[in-house]
């Protein structure tokens, strides 16, 4: 190979025509009418010139990369090549199309091992997601199945190439460049006899493809998080708390933060006006604020323009106390969500219920999860909501030892690593010497990433100090969720073996 000076990416240009015809002929030397004519070009270059790009090296044609834009709804999935380019007029390219199909990618034998079909293709994958295509697909050749022709079914031979028992080349470039085997096409390509005419329509998904949408709405893919690390302290009446409360969503909201998220059973100093009671009367008693302070979070959601995830509070339905938190957006609409797992004390001590009612919610910023402490130590949980396609789990906690904050803590971590989503994690500090059952409370806030390039090395985005009151504020990228869950250095949620186990609700 000749000594490289220099690389460069460029448009197809009129004048590259006879270049680019001596290039294809020798890349194709099997096929018949292997290059386009000059009018052909003049078309593709008219119709489209961002489709169509070269690499030169040291000035001389090393490679080549031509598509068009297409409404692929006008196509069975069964078409051929001529079909595709309109009997090779590219009559077919509309500029108001969804899909960007390649209709020919070429190296010279020269320069094969350079990777430059790997520059074509990230070039390719680029302009779709600059012009908002759905994805990119084109017919993919198998030249080398005419060895296996009378032995096995195009589909067998597609199968052996992906379970590396056969060598295919062309077929594994593709596959390693995130183009994914779709449907085999067969007669795709008249005369084109290596692949006995058949060929894998191979198709890549656009992660970033926004449908267009004529409402006057957005949803933000930097989403600001506010975690309000909530001091244990004691208050006169519901309206000093409130008062606080107000204080922290103001501090937040000034920040421009999209969620603002209480603790678990933040508003437990109330309860110390009933310590004469038992401790299952005591809460109940406390239940009775709930109503009105969710009615005053949805207001103040409203007003300082922040969705609000209330941390905790318990609540009776039907006879039973439950442990229950609720999200108010800033449009003014309300969601309920439920403890699922009671700890043991909780149980005992106050009587409360299990809940029953699990589900992801729809927000301005994406979709979300809530589970509230305990039910961070169940992984069957949070698996379930990032099937719904949850983004962001909040995790409201109360924990009274360092014991207890650990084991939600590293499970916390855990759920984000293996669900591919940000977790954040919110507690109060501080004592209630004077309620019972809320002696201490142990935190440290947080908000955890999965361990990918990506993302922080130890998964931590952002922590508070330990044991002090105070707001932590961190940014997250939706975005980066996407691409990891595509092209991460693991996929758990792609490589689970749904062939031996799953997780299902039952109701």
């Amino acid at each position: 190979m000749q000594e490289i000076e220099n690389i460069e990416l460029e448009y197809l240009k009129l004048e590259d025509v006879k270049e680019l015809q001596e290039a294809m002929v020798m890349s194709y030397p099997n096929l018949p009418d292997s290059y386009w004519t000059k009018s052909q070009i003049k078309t593709l270059t008219e119709k489209f010139p961002d489709g169509q790009i070269v690499i030169k090296v040291n000035n001389e044609i090393a490679a080549c990369a031509l598509s068009i834009i297409v409404d692929y709804d006008k196509f069975s999935d069964h078409h051929t090549y001529s079909q595709i380019t309109g009997e090779y007029t590219f009559s077919t390219h509309n500029d108001d199309g969804d899909i960007l199909y390649g209709i020919d990618v070429f190296v010279k034998p020269e320069f094969r091992g350079l990777r430059l079909g790997r520059r074509l293709y990230d070039y390719r994958k680029e302009l779709c997601e600059k012009l908002n295509l759905k994805g990119i697909a084109f017919g993919g050749r198998i030249p080398n199945y005419h060895k296996y022709v009378d032995e096995i079914s195009p589909k067998e031979y597609i199968e052996k190439v992906k379970r590396k028992e056969i060598d295919d080349p062309v077929l594994n470039f593709q596959i390693s460049n995130d183009f994914h085997p779709s449907k085999i096409l067969k007669g795709y390509l008249e005369g084109d006899l290596d692949s006995g005419e058949f060929a894998v329509l191979l198709e890549w998904d656009n992660i970033y493809y926004e449908r267009p949408n004529k409402k006057a709405t957005t949803k933000k893919k930097i989403v600001r998080l506010g975690l309000v690390q909530w001091q244990m302290r004691p208050y006169s009446n519901l309206d000093e708390l409130m008062q606080q409360a107000e204080y922290f969503l103001d501090t937040v909201s000034g920040y421009r933060c999209d969620f603002a998220l209480f603790p678990e059973f933040f508003n437990a100093p109330l309860m110390a006006e009933n310590n004469h009671m038992s401790e299952p009367d005591a809460i109940r008693e406390l239940a009775k604020h709930t109503q009105t302070i969710v009615k005053r979070f949805s207001e103040l959601s409203i007003s300082y323009n922040i969705n609000i995830i209330t941390g905790s509070m318990p609540e009776m339905k039907d006879g039973d106390l439950y442990n229950v938190g609720y999200l108010c957006r800033r449009d003014g609409s309300i969601e309920r969500y439920e403890k699922i797992h009671v700890t043991p004390d909780e149980e005992r001590i106050w009587g409360m219920q299990g809940g029953s009612n699990l589900k992801t919610f729809d927000t301005d910023c994406g979709k979300i999860g809530i589970l509230i402490c305990y039910d961070a130590e169940f992984p069957e949980l949070s698996r379930l909501l990032a099937e719904e396609g949850m983004d962001i789990l909040f995790i409201p906690f109360l924990t009274d030892t360092q014991n207890g904050y650990s084991r939600v803590r590293l499970c916390s971590q855990a759920r984000a690593i293996e669900n591919e989503c940000y977790v954040a994690l919110g507690g109060s500090v501080g004592n209630l010497p004077n309620v019972h059952n809320m002696d201490m409370q142990f935190a440290q806030s947080a908000v955890f990433t999965p361990c990918d390039f990506a993302f922080a090395t130890n998964g931590i985005k952002a922590e508070a100090i330990a044991n002090s009151e105070m707001v932590l504020i961190a940014d997250v990228d939706i975005d980066l969720l996407t691409e990891l869950n595509k092209f991460g250095s693991v996929r758990n949620l792609n490589d689970r073996r749904k062939d031996i186990y799953e997780v299902t609700k039952k109701y």
